[in-house]
């Protein structure tokens, strides 16, 4: 990865900002992207630069399509354009279906969809004409399993397979690719607030019997970032445990 672009979205903390740490610990350029954690993706970056690695923090809503392309001027003034572009911004807003508003529809996959949408629009012709470009999508295993009180994040979640199959097609002339991860439940902040009789009954169903640790997704991105991956495209990628064994 040494002195390769490298632009991770929603990357100030959880999984992002563990695949920013080890795509920076691999000799990546990265472009640490956050919304509101400034002082979290500021962390992120002195982390990277403590490993001897480059980076700076970018701000921009990924929803908010002048902020990104904001964020790609940034890119390109301090390291040139993008090799790759890792989509992994998301959010939640859990309910029950019949109790879910259209406003908390809307705006998850608006997060979750829309702003892969426009982060790849707008990166497209970075990755395009990179020497080995990538597109790495960040999905879930919700999007292949489903999960209860998340129809919103699940149909976003969903939606990144088919975007990213197409995506894959059409990078292909351009001999870049593209491809989706699909991480299982994986120790982030994001589990705080999940009681421990929940993650206890979660565990179980692991065929490995333990929560995913980010550094276990981080390297299969960071695989898939590297010039290692160039024959693989339009895959989605389970780390998950083995929970849909």
């Amino acid at each position: 990865m040494e002195g390769r672009t490298c632009v991770v979205t929603g990357s100030a903390r959880g999984i992002g900002r563990g695949i920013a740490e080890h795509l920076g610990r691999k000799g990546a350029n990265v472009v640490v992207n956050y919304r509101s954690s400034e002082e979290a993706a500021r962390e992120a970056v002195e982390t990277i630069e403590d490993h001897g690695g480059r980076a700076i923090a970018a701000r921009a809503d990924v929803t908010d399509r002048e902020a990104v392309e904001a964020m790609r001027e940034r890119c390109h003034e301090a390291f040139g354009p993008a090799d790759v572009l890792v989509n992994n911004a998301g959010m939640t807003a859990d309910t029950q279906f019949v109790e879910m508003s259209p406003e908390e529809w809307e705006s998850v996959l608006e997060v979750n969809l829309g702003g892969t949408f426009h982060c790849t629009q707008v990166f497209y012709d970075d990755v395009w004409n990179a020497p080995e470009g990538r597109l790495i999508n960040i999905s879930s295993v919700v999007g292949k399993q489903g999960n209860f009180g998340q129809a919103n994040y699940a149909a976003a979640k969903s939606g990144l397979f088919g975007f990213t199959r197409t995506i894959a097609l059409e990078l292909a002339q351009g001999s870049s690719t593209a491809n989706c991860v699909a991480p299982g439940f994986t120790k982030t902040d994001m589990l705080e607030s999940v009681p421990e009789t929940v993650l206890e009954r979660i565990v179980a169903e692991i065929p490995l019997e333990r929560l995913a640790e980010v550094e276990d997704v981080a390297a299969v991105v960071g695989f898939l970032a590297s010039e290692d991956s160039s024959y693989v495209t339009g895959e989605v990628i389970d780390v998950n445990g083995g929970m849909d064994l």
